[in-house]
């Protein structure tokens, strides 16, 4: 465990310091983060990610996840749509893993409901800002939706609620990056953002231990 404790440090030093940087110089800011990133994939791989089918599956999601990470870095249209595919796979990469993991119906059924409460206002609050983007990014966030309820389903039968923590602070995270594409930049953005981000991978790669 000393080394899962000492990489979850490493990758919040990363985060703490791309925020610092981003002000200044936006690449420097990049490579911070994609150090933070690495963090996540060697972190699932310390937690068993390579041990199990499940673990394997958000491994896979992970360093789907690494490259949408590096994509993102940039501020053009068409490396921001292969950012934006990164993490769609990387999404159903975790759809995939949870419903290996076990889900129940009844839960997902709830939890589809809710989510459905909760997304509505954010699309209604972003899509006058979204212009072209309007289908790619209203067909990820029905994606990331998914994996939500998948992670609720999957939390309900085996709970694993580290798994449904996980998977709501990626999709909160997602907000402030829309915020900060379509919306307006703002440090707030990355502020709050990134560290949502990076806790919800960090508790998705843990979630590896459970892989059997």
């Amino acid at each position: 465990m000393g080394i899962i404790y000492g990489l979850v440090l490493v990758i919040f030093i990363s985060v703490g310091l791309s925020v610092l940087t981003a002000a200044k110089d936006h690449y420097v800011a990049g490579f911070f983060k994609m150090f933070a990133s690495t963090g996540f994939i060697l972190l699932c791989v310390q937690a068993g990610g390579i041990n199990s089918t499940y673990g394997l599956v958000i491994l896979a999601g992970l360093i789907l996840s690494w490259w949408g990470d590096l994509f993102l870095i940039s501020r053009s249209a068409p490396i921001f749509m292969m950012g934006l595919v990164a993490f769609l796979l990387a999404h159903v990469a975790y759809c995939v893993a949870f419903v290996l993991h076990g889900i129940a119906l009844s839960p997902a059924l709830y939890a589809l409901g809710i989510m459905f409460l909760l997304g509505a206002p954010v699309i209604y609050w972003l899509y006058p800002y979204l212009g072209k983007m309007r289908v790619p990014v209203l067909s990820y966030m029905s994606v990331i939706t998914l994996m939500v309820v998948l992670a609720a389903a999957t939390a309900f039968v085996t709970s694993h609620y580290v798994i449904l923590a996980g998977a709501f602070l990626f999709y909160g995270s997602d907000i402030f990056v829309a915020r900060d594409r379509f919306v307006g930049e703002h440090r707030s953005n990355a502020l709050v953002g990134l560290p949502m981000y990076y806790l919800g991978q960090i508790l998705l790669a843990f979630s590896a231990i459970y892989g059997s």
